[in-house]
């Protein structure tokens, strides 16, 4: 080809590349923008699943909780529902709850007991330990109480199954209180405020010594006093009590017949309640490990509102039951007449079975000390706050 027509053809050409060029550029510059964007897009994504899946990880999520999060209901409580319509108004929900172990004996008794107790304060729930639910029907109240009923047992298997501390959260202060009590001398408004202002986690009302049944001289009345939160007992009876006594009986202890529980208290309490020792013999020494901080402190008796303790022993039935409630001008406290055709047990019979169940206690008591000596020796991980006591 000559040298001219060559010259020639490459000009003619030249604009053509150009313009190929131009347009490869340009397409590549997009292709390049948009594979940029969609990187930073994947990777800005990414980075924001990371997060939240970290972020997931590292929230507390019981096990097996599947849920998601805004339909999870973690509590409950104890008031009753209508079938249909919108339940009545209250001027407010029961802030604190009342539960008591009963039977139909005790009815008048605890009559007396629940009537100091405003249903507007209080939830109250009964536990039947005698299967008799339909007698207590004729009391105003009765309507607006919970009934649970199981044949022979105690109020700490009771509550070990229905007062768990999510079932009763949203209440301040849980009364787990005996059928038994004389509360002539008591004011349950008083008695909250005082317990509040003193800072009282878990408390009880004092026992009035001149008509009760003392079994430590810590939770007998004191004259003159407010509040007191330990005790000197130099000569007995039972165990000595000095000045410098750091540990219960003589300090951080309540009786199990009318103990009060802070919420925070009572879900450290239910948890020691064991399952299977339903006396709960022994979980009153231990209940200072469930005073939020010290238990000299945070665990008291309150002596200006006080009851008396009669001291029935019901569960197993008793020969002296009648004599005791007479020898305290409260024998209309055991004169409920048997039901019809039912088989009155003998005093021999009463008297054997209450016997069964003391024994049962102590063999309980043992158990349950074994078992915290063997948690204690255990559990590498915990360490006993009271150890320098």
């Amino acid at each position: 080809m000559e040298p001219k027509k060559r010259k020639s053809l490459f000009c003619n050409c030249l604009p053509s590349v150009f313009l190929l060029s131009a347009v490869l550029f340009i397409g590549s510059s997009f292709l390049v923008t948009d594979y940029k964007e969609r990187f930073l897009a994947c990777h800005i994504i990414y980075n924001i699943e990371a997060t939240k899946s970290k972020m997931c990880e590292n929230q507390c999520r019981p096990e097996g909780r599947t849920l998601p999060r805004g339909i999870v209901s973690i509590t409950t409580d104890l008031e009753m529902r209508p079938l249909w319509g919108r339940p009545k108004k209250k001027s407010k929900s029961p802030m604190n709850l009342l539960a008591i172990a009963v039977g139909i004996k005790q009815k008048q008794n605890v009559n007396v007991m629940v009537k100091k107790f405003p249903l507007t304060d209080f939830a109250i729930m009964l536990f039947h330990y005698d299967g008799n639910v339909d007698g207590w029907k004729e009391l105003e109240w009765s309507n607006y109480a919970i009934h649970v009923s199981a044949i022979n047992q105690t109020k700490w298997w009771f509550a070990k199954r229905f007062l768990h501390p999510d079932v009763v959260a949203q209440y301040a202060y849980i009364f787990l209180w005996d059928e038994d009590l004389g509360v002539e001398n008591f004011h349950v408004g008083r008695y909250l405020s005082i317990i509040k202002k003193e800072g009282l986690q878990i408390s009880q009302p004092a026992i009035d010594p001149e008509k009760s049944e003392v079994h430590y001289k810590f939770t007998a009345r004191e004259l003159n006093s407010k509040v007191h939160r330990r005790t000197i007992n130099l000569r007995g009876p039972g165990r000595r009590c000095y000045e410098d006594s750091t540990g219960p009986p003589c300090t951080g202890f309540v009786e199990m017949m009318a103990p009060v529980f802070s919420r925070e208290s009572w879900r450290c309490a239910w948890y020691m309640i064991q399952n299977d020792l339903v006396h709960a013999w022994g979980l009153d020494f231990q209940l200072g490990y469930c005073a939020q901080g010290n238990r000299t402190a945070n665990i008291g008796i309150v002596d200006s509102e006080y009851v008396v303790h009669f001291g029935l022993p019901t569960l197993g039935g008793s020969a002296s039951d009648k004599a005791n409630s007479e020898d305290r001008g409260q024998s209309s406290l055991n004169k409920a007449s048997p039901d019809q055709g039912q088989k009155v047990p003998s005093e021999r019979d009463q008297a054997d079975g209450r016997n069964a169940v003391r024994k049962e206690s102590y063999i309980e008591l043992e158990n349950f000390k074994n078992r915290w000596k063997k948690a204690v020796r255990e559990d590498e991980c915990w360490v006993d706050p009271f150890s320098s006591q």
